[in-house]
């Protein structure tokens, strides 16, 4: 369903992203994992449609992103490392113009508002001004617009970021269930206990290049020197490849 084919993007004479060759299936959700400034962030901005590679194609659902960047966004759902929302909107207000930007019959908007503020619920406050919202709340009201069109594909970048344990539990839910309907996740994390809780394959970056992508116990047979949790793993490969 995603597929980054030998992607490379650059700002002048850095490279962000390195030739990062990753596949990403139906029913699947990857961690992806790295130090910051890894490209991470930029790999997520070029399979949303926010960059375009410096080389190489970002396909989701056969579209390639740069060249069929409509079709491409109605398949996705993103939720970015920081909840931006406008400020002087109401959260269903909102909600209702992201469901019609996404090109929604207005019955269906009203119908997609109740069952996302049920889902995080949001209901309690949904016709409070967003600019009142907390942190936590602001996040959930940024997942809620990003299902709000039941994608394909969820692209979330540090979602647990300034949540509470509730809400994080909420979170961890909702991204199990979804990939057990089919659907597709890319979550980009720090967390390295969720990674390990609730993700199919990881995938390690380091500098803009791809260290690693598989499972769990494809990753101890690699480093089967570590303790056998994703914390000690992970920061064995990022070892292993500073010394080499």
């Amino acid at each position: 369903m995603i597929q980054f084919q030998h992607v490379t993007r650059s700002y002048g004479n850095r490279v962000a992203v390195d030739r990062l060759h990753l596949d990403v299936a139906p029913g699947e959700l990857l961690a992806l994992l790295g130090h910051n400034g890894a490209g991470k962030t930029t790999s997520i901005k070029m399979l949303v449609g926010l960059l375009r590679p410096s080389q190489g194609q970002v396909l989701v659902g056969g579209y390639e992103v740069s060249k069929n960047p409509r079709e491409a966004s109605k398949l996705v759902g993103y939720v970015p490392d920081q909840p931006y929302l406008y400020d002087k909107l109401s959260g269903r207000e909102f909600l209702e113009f992201v469901g019609e930007m996404y090109g929604l019959h207005p019955a269906d908007v009203r119908e997609a508002v109740a069952r996302e503020a049920s889902r995080f619920q949001l209901t309690e406050f949904l016709d409070q001004l967003t600019e009142s919202y907390s942190h936590g709340m602001r996040q959930r009201t940024v997942f809620a617009a990003a299902l709000i069109h039941e994608p394909e594909v969820l692209v979330v970048d540090e979602p647990m970021v300034g949540l509470d344990p509730q809400s994080i539990r909420l979170v961890k839910d909702l991204l199990q269930e979804y990939v057990q309907r089919g659907k597709t996740v890319l979550m980009s994390t720090h967390t390295l206990s969720v990674a390990e809780e609730i993700a199919n394959r990881v995938a390690v970056m380091k500098a803009g290049e791809l260290q690693f992508q598989g499972t769990l116990e494809e990753l101890y047979d690699l480093v089967p020197q570590a303790d056998r949790t994703l914390e000690a793993l992970y920061l064995s490969l990022m070892e292993d490849k500073s010394s080499a």
